[in-house]
């Protein structure tokens, strides 16, 4: 069991315990959860946690000796998926010209033998630079870094998005009227969002504070959400072969975290409650955080429920189930069938009076995203109303 801890053991101001406290309460938010940062403050192993060394990880063919049937359908997930170096990007390879214009500048990727080539140009100028890292899953887009002759690390403010099977700005990233050329091709990444980056990208990114893209492990692999296994590795091998008793609490199983600390679990990267709402991020923004609307969920805010958190409906080890059948069994866990049927302790939600099937569709609706060009399923679970507002 993860521990917790009040804000102020922290090192927070009394005025900013006050401020989160009221916050909490005016939005109803179980103040139970916590923000990424409180929780790689605590002891033991939290996803984007920098290891003090690189001999700590062990790889996933590793794991995959023990764990083969789980280590290969993971390899198919999007968030096995969600890296990859640039010249490597399928879809890159797939859609070798791509390009779009704002204003007096034109923005393009060439992708040819040599790797993806982003060019930026204001009919008189031009810059360019090969890409070095690719963000994100064809399912729904891909982001790039690459890095200069000044040392630093650049956003391209160009990004692939499917619905568009082209390049748009970078969700966050427009610039209606750039200040120049540099600033319309990209802009620095500091050290702490870069370890933020490729901490939720991919696995052993950085290694005692220090950013180490030659040492990675591509995407999100085993040991991203279940800590660095070499001490586990090394405990089975022992008991196996009789060397030492069976040593326990080597590695983490994400599955026996409490409700609370499950939802923060997968909000380290897809954000918790508190890392949005401390982000100042609002309107249909949000349902890019799953985990956030999740718990804004009358039935989350009642009493966390271990049937509600992330991995009870989405398992990380297979591909991602996009039909909305493939959940009724999810609602129909909390929610009787029958109207006329009470409500239990282990059903406590009431017979919905429409449809016993696709419930997803009616009470968790897609919701457009601007700055993603596209539709994302909104966790916030609740009767939705036909033209009502997006619900804050």
């Amino acid at each position: 069991m993860l521990q917790t801890h009040s804000p102020t053991s922290r090192g927070w101001t009394v005025a900013t315990f006050v401020a989160t406290f009221l916050l909490s309460l005016l939005t109803g938010a179980a103040f139970g959860q916590l923000s990424t940062s409180d929780h790689l403050a605590d002891p033991g192993f939290w996803p984007t946690q920098d290891q003090g060394t690189r001999k700590n990880y062990v790889g996933p063919a590793t794991c995959a000796k023990c764990h083969a049937s789980v280590a290969a359908t993971q390899a198919t997930t999007p968030m096995a998926r969600t890296f990859a170096i640039a010249k490597d990007a399928p879809n890159l390879h797939a859609h070798p010209e791509l390009s779009f214009q704002s204003g007096a500048y034109l923005y393009q990727i060439h992708t040819g033998s040599h790797g993806p080539i982003y060019t930026v140009t204001d009919g008189k100028n031009t810059l360019s630079a090969p890409l070095g890292w690719a963000f994100g899953t064809p399912e729904v887009g891909q982001s790039y870094l690459f890095p200069k002759d000044d040392g630093k690390i650049y956003e391209a403010r160009a990004t692939y998005f499917t619905s568009l099977k082209n390049l748009n700005f970078t969700p966050a990233r427009a610039l209606a009227h750039p200040k120049d050329l540099e600033e319309a091709m990209g802009r620095v990444v500091d050290s702490g969002e870069l370890t933020h980056c490729f901490g939720c990208h991919t696995t052993a990114a950085t290694i005692g504070g220090k950013f180490d893209p030659a040492g990675l492990i591509p995407g999100v692999s085993c040991e991203a959400c279940h800590g660095p296994g070499a001490a586990h590795v090394a405990a089975m091998q022992a008991y196996q072969h009789g060397k030492a008793p069976l040593k326990m609490g080597t590695i983490l199983n994400p599955a026996r975290l409490s409700p609370a600390d499950s939802i923060d679990f997968c909000g380290a990267c897809h954000s918790t409650w508190w890392d949005l709402k401390l982000s100042g991020v609002h309107g249909p923004s949000t349902t890019r955080s799953p985990p956030y609307r999740l718990e804004t969920s009358r039935c989350w805010r009642s009493k966390p429920d271990v049937r509600l958190t992330c991995m009870a409906c989405h398992d990380p080890h297979v591909p991602l189930q996009t039909s909305a059948a493939s959940y009724d069994r999810n609602c129909l866990s909390c929610h009787v069938t029958d109207a006329k049927a009470p409500k239990t302790a282990s059903h406590p939600g009431a017979a919905c009076p429409v449809a016993k099937q696709n419930c997803t569709t009616c009470h968790m609706p897609k919701v457009y995203v601007p700055e993603m060009h596209g539709y994302f399923t909104d966790h916030r679970i609740r009767i939705a109303q036909a033209n009502a507002p997006f619900p804050e």
